[in-house]
């Protein structure tokens, strides 16, 4: 079939993954896919492009066992040098989950950043001082663009009217069984205090130490909104996901990403929740988890009209400051295809409040 290439200026979404099963469901919710732009010498990022609805999508992926808020930074940053027409970015992939009286998260299940008391959406733990009274957090990290909390709004209404298209986009990844539910195994909560005992999948673990849950139908998918931990530390522990979780006002997961991105690539941060952030994770949900993160991406750009994309700061322009202050600069590109770039070439849903 033929793909079009379209030049980078035409392209509008910038979408981050950190590992091949993110970026492979990723491209799976493409509606079409683009041919690749000649390779620039001093970017080392390699692109998917392609078409979702009305927006033109460029994906990366960061290198290859080089995780971390500096890594995704890097990406970012030289995904909107090249192009320059990125209005918002979305980090979409897997994370751990954090459990909770008030959030029944389960594997599978999708967090989504969101401002949350003091928080704007993505706060980083693992950055601040030492003093004589222990460790202080600095620093803040930027609110996701207004654009995209509006189209959060949006999502909401259309779940709690029972609308929701999430399980129609992930069905487009049924022929590859690595990302079936069905697949993943069971999902086994255990109490924090308990360590893993043995076997890839818990088998040695004692069953009697399980957290008990109300039953849920197996593929229903829950969406949690709120705030989103990151850091350079893998969480592998109950009793420190849930100290961590308090000293911070309360936070639905956990990743190694999104601090990278909030002050230099405004974006949306969505995780499928493939672990628990203790000593019994492992790989199983992995697959399914970045796929339900990707369905929900594809349906926050469902919401998005490409009239409001074409009226939006660029990126690069929203954190460019020129004599201390913000840039203006709008984008006129929108998402209409440069014509005189184009070549042919051959080739169930819930919601917790």
């Amino acid at each position: 079939m033929a793909k079009r290439r379209l030049c980078a200026e035409d392209y509008t979404v910038g979408w981050i993954t950190a590992l091949p099963i993110e970026l492979a469901a990723a491209a799976e919710m493409l509606d079409e896919e683009h041919q690749d732009l000649p390779q620039d010498p001093d970017d080392a990022n390699l692109y998917t492009l392609g078409r979702i609805g009305e927006h033109n999508i460029v994906i990366a992926c960061l290198p290859a066992g080089q995780p971390g808020t500096n890594s995704a930074a890097g990406v970012a940053m030289r995904m909107k040098s090249k192009f320059k027409s990125i209005l918002f970015g979305l980090m979409v992939g897997i994370g751990g989950g954090v459990p909770s009286v008030e959030a029944d998260i389960r594997l599978g299940d999708v967090v989504v950043s969101q401002p949350h008391m003091e928080q704007g959406g993505v706060v980083q733990y693992d950055t601040g001082k030492s003093t004589l009274s222990g460790f202080v957090r600095t620093g803040s990290l930027n609110t996701p663009p207004a654009l995209l909390l509006n189209a959060l709004a949006k999502i909401r209404a259309i779940h709690l009217r029972r609308k929701s298209s999430l399980l129609s986009y992930l069905s487009a990844l049924s022929h590859l069984s690595e990302f079936a539910c069905d697949n993943a195994g069971p999902d086994f909560l255990f109490e924090s205090t308990y360590g893993h005992i043995g076997g890839p999948a818990c088998e040695m673990c004692s069953r009697d130490r399980l957290v008990e849950r109300t039953s849920r139908e197996r593929q229903q998918i829950v969406i949690h909104y709120g705030t989103i931990a990151s850091g350079n530390q893998v969480i592998r522990d109950g009793v420190t996901r849930d100290r961590l979780s308090s000293e911070l006002g309360g936070v639905l997961c956990f990743e190694m990403e999104a601090a990278g991105l909030m002050n230099s690539f405004p974006c949306l941060v969505i995780r499928g929740i493939c672990d628990y952030a203790d000593s019994h994770k492992n790989k199983r949900w992995q697959p399914y988890a970045a796929a339900t993160a990707s369905a929900f991406a594809k349906e926050i750009l469902s919401v998005v009209p490409a009239t409001e994309v074409a009226t939006t700061r660029t990126v690069r322009s929203a954190t460019e400051t020129v004599g201390g202050g913000t840039q203006n600069n709008i984008t006129s590109h929108g998402n209409v295809a440069n014509q005189a770039c184009q070549q042919t070439v051959h080739g169930g849903i819930h919601i917790n409040q």
